[in-house]
């Protein structure tokens, strides 16, 4: 029997601890049992966002989460910039489109991050916008936005900051307070090491002022309705109470673990992928490569689909493809969550014998040995 190991960037891998407290017997929700535990689960959100403002458990995805801030933040009279630099990136666009939100698109070629200069340039041209939207890490290019330099460009203007940090926040130093991020997002099949079905927002008080100074056709993701509801740490809507469950245990596992460690370990195992990748003699593919997900080029001769088929079904190992015009043309591994250097090593010669029997021309045991020196360098 195989055991199966996920390296997509979401679902990852999920602790049997975590598994374990979801399989117990179902318990109600309008109970002084959830409303504890809720409160818990939101201190321990606030250590994940490194922040005191109010952060909130949505059942749905991180989309649902992050269309909430989205249309909350920006009622009638305000303008958003958005940066199109992935297909997460294009989502946050679609969203504003859908709702009839002012919007700029602003094009950036993929495998590239937004930089503060991206967000002055637009800004300096268009005096009408008074909210940035960026993703954090675009999962699906895995390139690195700089949140910290262009939230002090967006607070020196006093406009708001909305970021996606769905596969970020718990792996990459995320820190809303300090550097005065307005909105972040996560998801909890990504670094929180949880099944789908979960999405967190925190939202600082500059954020609550503008989504109370209007109105927004919204009903399920409605940050209003969620903020009434948390004053009693219940929830407005019916919530996945398994899933709350789970995320009360993965969050004590952080915080014993601690952000800092997380995020050093993160690094290592990124740049270890990286390092093996070059030494495979392939390429990574983003110029601005972020820690949480590793994207290498395939190279000519090599069939994407059947690498990944050939990986998941003979060695275990699940990773993922290239969406939009990526699309069979990069695989992408993740480091985020319950991974550590030994699956990372695992998948690496997982890699290299595929990729020998696809007939490319690698040295086996090549990337193994470059990721190892690595992980010896930062781990041992």
């Amino acid at each position: 029997m195989k055991k199966e190991r996920l390296f997509t960037p979401g679902p990852t891998m999920v602790p049997e601890e975590v598994l374990l407290e979801m399989a117990q017997p179902m318990r109600h929700h309008r109970t002084a049992w959830y409303r504890e535990m809720a409160k818990e689960v939101h201190e321990l959100l606030q250590y994940l966002f490194q922040t005191k403002s109010l952060c909130m458990t949505f059942t749905g995805s991180g989309t649902s989460a992050m269309e909430g801030a989205i249309v909350g933040c920006c009622p009638p009279g305000h303008k958003a910039l958005v940066f199109r630099n992935g297909k997460f990136a294009e989502r946050w666009a679609k969203v504003c489109a859908s709702f009839g939100i002012d919007h700029t698109v602003v094009d950036v070629e993929w495998g590239h991050g937004i930089k503060a200069a991206d967000v002055v340039k637009q800004m300096d041209a268009d005096p009408k916008i008074d909210t940035v939207i960026v993703v954090h890490s675009e999962t699906s290019t895995t390139a690195l936005s700089d949140v910290e330099a262009i939230a002090k460009v967006t607070r020196d203007r006093k406009a708001l900051l909305l970021v996606d940090g769905i596969t970020a926040v718990g792996a990459l130093p995320v820190k809303m307070d300090a550097w005065g991020v307005d909105v972040y997002v996560t998801g909890s099949q990504k670094a929180m090491m949880l099944p789908p079905g979960l999405g967190f927002a925190a939202v600082s008080d500059r954020a609550w002022e503008r989504i109370d100074s209007g109105k927004m056709p919204t009903l399920y993701n409605d940050l209003k309705a969620y903020r009434k509801s948390h004053e009693t740490f219940d929830a407005p809507y019916t919530p996945a109470v398994t899933l709350v469950r789970g995320t009360l245990v993965a969050l004590r596992m952080v915080k014993e673990r601690t952000l800092e460690a997380i995020w050093s370990e993160t690094a290592t195992l990124a740049r270890g992928t990286r390092a093996a990748v070059e030494a495979i003699g392939l390429k990574v593919y983003p110029k601005d490569p972020v820690d949480s997900v590793t994207a290498m080029l395939v190279p000519d001769g090599v069939d994407e689909g059947k690498l990944r088929s050939t990986m998941r079904d003979k060695f275990g190992f699940h990773i993922a493809g290239g969406q939009g015009d990526l699309k069979g043309k990069i695989v992408r591994f993740s480091h985020m969550g319950y991974v550590d250097a030994f699956d990372t090593l695992g998948v690496i010669a997982a890699l290299e014998m595929v990729l020998k029997g696809q007939g490319y021309d690698v040295k086996i045991g090549a990337g193994v040995a470059a990721a190892q020196a690595v992980f010896a360098e930062n781990l041992a």
